[in-house]
């Protein structure tokens, strides 16, 4: 016998809801029951003249549908507190945009409200849902590459420059969350040192390169900019194996791993006569591009809502993750405030 569709509520109608909307919409695991947005035309225009989906500016009155078993906030992060507190206080599975709150205290309330009642609560890291990003979680977690060496992340663009949060806040997340995803559970990040520049005068950092350091001693690093004249979106991760690198702007291969690299040999592994020689040696193999699916991500995304809310599960991007994300931006900030110190974390896996 097939589940009955679960009725979800989308609050926000603005930029990044309507495409909740769409996927809400398109699949047979959800009946979409209301468009919450303070502009309840914004919402009509959004769900078009034929939907028989609500409109409205009341969000009480949301919370009261007793057919609305879910809540999926898309709203300023400054509101994820009050919107999504609220929806589970009132029993309902919550799904929220990045990043999960405004700061690490809001996010650890809302995660303590959702353990305490036993509902789900997930964070929308969407890019945790493409099939490039589930291939390299697969190659990492795996062993395929190789103990973890380095990992390193390019996002930059002439891009919209915010006014309320630097470019750390605005494009990290997304670089932070694929780490968070793609890392072996017994693999985390343990400090952060940040360095940004506001050559423009913007109020905020434009440029930003952040350094983690991992608890195994390797390092991973993010390059975020939205000042640069192209666009580069790309990740490499490099292990002892293998090499792989994620261009996503690449159609034709997005993913590429390569058997090339560096050995080093141990003074036991070679004779007296050789140990005046270099210990270092170069591998050269062949690349691999590996076939990925085609599937957007946000409908593999609503896919596992669907699936940890039916299940009585954790979502694979749960508040946790969200958590462990924010610990990593507030340390960022303080880092950047003290012109690149090294700062500790706090979040655990």
């Amino acid at each position: 016998m097939t589940a009955q569709p679960l009725g979800v509520a989308v609050v926000g109608a603005g930029y990044w809801g309507p495409n909740l909307v769409r996927n809400f919409q398109a699949s047979d695991r959800f009946r979409l029951r209301w468009l919450c947005d303070l502009d309840v035309e914004r919402a009509r225009r959004v769900l078009g003249g034929y939907s028989t989906v609500g409109a409205t500016a009341d969000y009480a009155a949301v919370l009261a549908d007793p057919e609305v078993a879910a809540v999926a906030v898309a709203t300023p992060a400054g509101t994820h507190l009050d919107i999504a507190l609220a929806a589970l206080r009132a029993g309902k599975h919550v799904l929220v945009e990045k990043p999960l709150a405004a700061t690490y205290a809001d996010g650890q309330r809302l995660v303590a409200e959702a353990e305490d009642r036993g509902l789900a609560l997930m964070c929308d890291h969407t890019y945790c849902y493409t099939p490039a990003v589930g291939r390299i979680r697969e190659a990492v977690r795996s062993g395929e590459l190789g103990e973890i060496h380095f990992v390193d992340s390019v996002r930059i663009n002439l891009g919209l420059v915010q006014k309320d949060v630097d470019v750390l806040w605005d494009l990290a997340p997304h670089d932070l969350s694929i780490l968070d995803f793609i890392l072996p559970d017994n693999v985390e990040p343990v400090a952060v040192a940040a360095h940004g520049a506001d050559p423009i005068g913007a109020g905020q950092a434009c440029v930003a390169y952040l350094t983690l350091q991992l608890g195994t001693g390797a390092i991973a690093h993010v390059h975020v900019n939205w000042l640069s004249p192209t666009k580069v979106r790309t990740t490499m991760v490099g292990g002892a194996k293998r090499t792989l690198l994620w261009d996503d702007l690449n159609p034709l291969q997005r993913v590429a791993i390569y058997d090339r690299g560096v050995d080093l040999a141990s003074p036991q592994e070679i004779g007296v006569d050789e140990r005046r020689d270099a210990l270092v040696s170069y591998r050269s193999g062949d690349m691999v591009a590996p076939a990925l699916g085609e599937k957007e991500a946000l409908r593999s995304m609503v896919e596992e809502f669907a699936d940890a809310v039916r299940d009585g599960r954790p979502p694979l991007t749960d508040g946790r993750a969200g958590l462990r994300v924010l610990d990593i931006l507030e340390a960022a900030s303080r880092s950047l405030a003290f012109k690149g110190a090294v700062v500790g974390l706090r979040a655990g896996r």
